[in-house]
């Protein structure tokens, strides 16, 4: 399979030596908007806050790309109001540990490209996250973590399924 295309609305709150995202541009492995009028349609938006987790049954979706905001939280809560016109398919990422450096261990607190990694390989788009997560030293310390609840995931056959599968991971 070929991959999905990869967005990034990046608000410029972070330490730019630490940004994964800035990191990707660099290696042309995502397109980065400054505003979120600019984000494309259609695409699946990774939002901690959806009713739904993402899941294999989403492939179709983003066929037209994933989005990943990079921003803090009082900023996504700016805003996701400006993204409801853009159709945008909400999916909450599953229980997983991070691998960078400044939240190593913590569940739920991905960054960008951990986000994307996880997405892809959940969707079946595995070369894809494997070439993302080779460009970051933590990058394979991240599957290696998540490599049993990563496989689970990818297996499930929808949201729901995946929903329960979390339950076998979380402490």
């Amino acid at each position: 399979m070929r991959g999905a295309p990869l967005y990034v609305y990046h608000a410029r709150q972070d330490n730019p030596k630490k940004c994964s995202a800035r990191r990707m541009r660099k290696f042309g492995l995502v397109q980065m908007y400054e505003t979120p009028e600019r984000l494309p349609s259609g695409t699946l938006l990774l939002d901690p806050t959806a009713p739904k987790a993402i899941s294999p049954a989403d492939i179709k979706l983003a066929g037209r790309g994933i989005v990943v905001l990079d921003c803090t939280w009082e900023e996504v809560e700016r805003v996701f109001p400006l993204l409801e016109s853009k159709h945008m398919h909400g999916r909450a990422l599953p229980y997983l540990l991070a691998a960078n450096p400044v939240n190593y261990g913590r569940p739920f607190r991905l960054n960008s490209a951990e986000a994307f990694v996880a997405a892809l390989y959940i969707l079946g788009f595995k070369d894809q996250a494997l070439e993302i997560s080779g460009k970051f030293n933590w990058g394979e310390t991240f599957l290696t973590l998540n490599y049993e609840p990563l496989k689970a995931y990818s297996e499930a056959k929808d949201s729901a399924s995946v929903v329960r599968i979390q339950q076998d991971f979380m402490p």
